[in-house]
């Protein structure tokens, strides 16, 4: 059980770090600033996400035409509605195909990243919140609640807390204990 305490995030934050390739950390920065530029997705920046998140779901890039890409991101981060921003990008909703929560949340992240967490199934664990059977517009947002408030809380950025929860559970739930 993960032990809520500024100290235990930073060490476990760190041992993500430890494990974090360098064209991982790369790749999340330069994504990162050019979403902090551009303010829309291309065609090759949704590849890069979903690489970057799953690299099983890439080849859903090229099933997105880059107008469409486009359109949908610009539309999704211009908007101030949280629930039509992620639903916006969201594949069964008529955004992206290939992108579900958890991606969506890795776009918003990269566009936004002192709002947004990103949603994975060893955080949720971490936080021991129950793992539904399909995620929907309310859970996303009590997850986004969750990681704020602990980010709050110990004075540290969203992304230091979920990476800290996500080694955790990685390594607890892991029967060889290193960087994979």
């Amino acid at each position: 059980m993960f032990k809520f305490n500024k100290n235990n995030v930073i060490y476990w934050a760190q041992k993500y770090e430890d494990c974090y390739s360098p064209e991982d950390k790369r790749n999340e920065e330069r994504l990162k600033n050019t979403l902090k530029r551009q303010r829309y997705l291309t065609q090759n920046n949704l590849y890069d996400v979903l690489n970057w998140k799953s690299p099983r779901t890439r080849r859903y890039a090229k099933e997105n035409a880059p107008p469409i890409i486009a359109k949908i991101t610009r539309n999704s981060f211009g908007t101030g509605d949280e629930k039509s921003r992620i639903e916006s990008l969201l594949g069964q909703k008529g955004g992206l195909r290939g992108v579900g929560y958890p991606v969506a949340s890795t776009i918003l992240h990269f566009a936004f990243p002192d709002k947004y967490p990103i949603m994975d199934f060893r955080v949720i664990r971490s936080l021991r919140m129950k793992q539904p059977s399909s995620y929907k517009f309310y859970f996303w947002e009590n997850y986004c609640k969750r990681i704020r408030s602990l980010s709050k809380k110990y004075g540290l950025s969203i992304r230091v807390v979920e990476k800290a929860l996500w080694k955790f559970d990685k390594e607890q739930n892991s029967r060889i204990d290193k960087c994979e």
